[in-house]
This record gives structure tokens, sequence and C-alpha cells, in this order.
């Protein structure tokens, strides 16, 4: 994906702005990984990322990024804190849940998460805290699995499935709308990404990554 334009204040180069109406859907893990990973390297600033786990999304941050790690399980954030000095990053990582950010208002130019809202207690809450923790003109990515379309053999799969995924995957909640959960909170969206990643067989999962800003 091409780059156009300077870095804005909310940290990170733009991309080309999509074509109007509902993008193509891409199949496959390989597309949704290249478009996350993409989006990550563009991110500039003082980046905030929250359910930060073991540290994944090192290799593709950008040199000179300020990387700032919010990991709520204080057995992982030692692990974390292993791997962000190896990649240059030596604040350690503040050990709380997405829901109560510990961080003053205005304080990042982005906040980036990846598979983590299906498992968060309360996405509004998060998206709330994301938006008050940004500086306007902020920036939100985030890279997740989410609910199928409605009415779909697919959606009735996530939802007989949540009982066990939310017990033995971290809370993890495979129905979750987490695209509108973000068209209904303060960020605008500017762009969504929208894959399908088989699973078993002609099982599909719905992924998207979503790039939005916190207006100023």
């Amino acid at each position: 994906m091409a780059e156009t334009g300077a870095a804005p204040r909310g940290g990170a180069r733009r991309p080309p702005v999509e074509a109007p109406g509902r993008p193509a859907q891409r199949v496959g893990w390989s597309a949704y990984a290249s478009a996350r990973d993409e989006a990550i390297r563009r991110l500039r600033g003082r980046v905030l990322e929250i359910g930060a786990g073991y540290g994944a999304n090192f290799a593709h941050l950008s040199t000179g990024v300020e990387w700032i790690g919010l990991e709520p399980s204080a057995r992982r954030s030692v692990a974390l804190a292993d791997n962000a000095r190896r990649h240059g990053h030596g604040a350690a990582p503040l050990v709380a849940g997405a829901e109560a950010i510990p961080l003053p208002d205005a304080s990042v130019d982005v906040v980036l998460a990846t598979t983590v809202l299906c498992s968060v207690r309360d996405q509004g809450r998060v998206l709330e805290e994301a938006g008050r923790v940004l500086v306007p003109g902020g920036r939100l990515l985030l890279a997740e699995h989410v609910a199928a379309p409605r009415g779909t053999g697919t959606r009735r799969l996530q939802r007989l499935a949540r009982p066990i995924t939310r017990l033995l995957d971290h809370g993890c909640d495979p129905a979750r709308d987490t695209e509108g959960a973000v068209r209904g909170s303060l960020f605008e969206v500017e762009r969504v990404h929208r894959f399908a990643v088989p699973v078993l067989g002609r099982l599909a999962m719905p992924f998207i990554v979503v790039e939005a800003v916190r207006p100023g």
C-alpha cells in the first residue's frame, strides 16, 4: 500500500483513501496479517499498545516509535518487559486492564490493539479510555476477529462457541461486533479492511483492520 503525505500529529502516515462503498473482502490469513503489519509500520510518535501480550508486534514498529505497553497479566508482563528491552523499548509495561488506563489525558499519539477487543470486559469503556489518552487527532489502530453477519451459519457457530472460548481463551467472545462498537464511539472511522480467514474446511472467520481518528 503506497503512502501519501507527511505524518500527521496523530502518529501515522496516512495511506490512500479507499474508493467509496464497502471494500471487497479479501481471503486468507496472509492477506490479513500483511495489512495489519503494514498498518503498524506506519505508526509514529508515542504508541500505547493495549493487551500487548508477549510483544508480537515489536518486529513491525518503526524505529523511533516510543512504545508503551499495557498488559493485564502480571506474569505475561515480565516476559513482555524482557522482549521490549531486546527491541530497544526500555519503559516497563503498565500492568493494568484497558478499561482503566493509568495514563494522563491526551498523552499518546496512537492506541494499538491486535486481537484484544474480543476479550476485554467492556468494549465501550475501553474505547472511551482510548479516546481519553489520545491527543486530539490521535489515531486508533485495531486488528481483530469479529462477528460474522447476522443470520449466517458462521454467526450461529460463533454464538455456540462463545461459552467455551470465554472459558479457555482469555475471555474471548468471537461474536462481538467490534466495528459497530468503534463506529458508535467518539472515533471517526477512516477505513476498514475486511478479511475472511479459513479456519476449518470451508468455514471462514471474519477479521478486520480498522483505522480511526479521535476528532480534534
